[in-house]
């Protein structure tokens, strides 16, 4: 039996004072949930609201009712499984390989997004700036698809984060050299800027390489989204 306190606890967990506060975050969808048990984090509780899901789901269960479901749900059509996990530690950042560093990304999409695509592109780092929106943000909970589990992202001050290593930093920008002409080496941190306003000029004096996509249409497209952006830049980096 599912009680006020613990529907109050999921319901919370939508804002990040709550988060913090709580040091738990929560995510919905048996896909979701699944990944992040499989992936070792703790797990506080997972709420189903059918029988069905039982059998699916990794773990142990509460039974709850279709309106208890939809009180919790962040969702307008609620998936049947919420995951309440606790949120881990940040593991030891090693600038090894390629980074991927982003300056104040807004959109949750976004966000979400880029973390499906560090998954992908095997990106173990994704470095944020504080005004970056939160990785455990329900709507970006719900882009990655369970991706979260297996990308570290770390949370900095991101001008002191880039002053204090040594890897070539690459900064995205329109008038950035041609993407496809570059020669990429097998390290260094790659930094995209916020969807209205790029990178940032505290950020932007510790690029010490500006490239960009060309575009080839019309020019009336301001700019391409940040997360098609990144799938475009990072191809290019593991295309070598």
């Amino acid at each position: 039996m599912v009680t006020k306190n613990q529907i109050k606890l999921v319901t919370s967990l939508q804002q990040k004072k709550y988060r913090t506060l709580h040091g738990l975050f929560a995510v919905e969808g048996i896909k979701s949930v699944n990944e992040l048990l499989e992936s070792g984090l703790t797990v506080q509780n997972v709420y189903v609201n059918n029988r069905k899901y039982i059998d699916s789901v990794d773990s142990e269960c509460v039974m709850v009712t279709d309106t208890v479901m939809r009180q919790m749900s962040s969702l307008s059509t609620p998936s049947g499984v919420i995951g309440v996990f606790e949120i881990p530690k940040p593991k030891r950042f090693v600038g090894d390989g390629w980074t991927l560093a982003l300056d104040a990304v807004r959109d949750p999409g976004n966000l979400g997004t880029i973390i499906r695509l560090c998954d992908w592109f095997d990106i173990e780092h994704l470095v944020c700036s504080q005004d970056t929106v939160d990785c455990y943000n329900p709507k970006v909970l719900q882009a990655t698809m369970g991706s979260i589990a297996r990308v570290n992202i770390h949370y900095v001050d991101l001008p002191q984060f880039l002053n204090e290593n040594q890897l070539p930093v690459y900064g995205t920008f329109m008038n950035g050299a041609n993407i496809y002409e570059e020669k990429l080496g097998d390290k260094g941190i790659l930094v995209l800027g916020n969807e209205a306003n790029g990178i940032s000029l505290e950020v932007e004096k510790y690029v010490t390489r500006r490239i960009g996509i060309p575009q080839f249409g019309k020019q009336t497209t301001e700019s391409l989204n940040v997360a098609t952006a990144s799938a475009i830049f990072l191809s290019e980096i593991r295309r070598g």
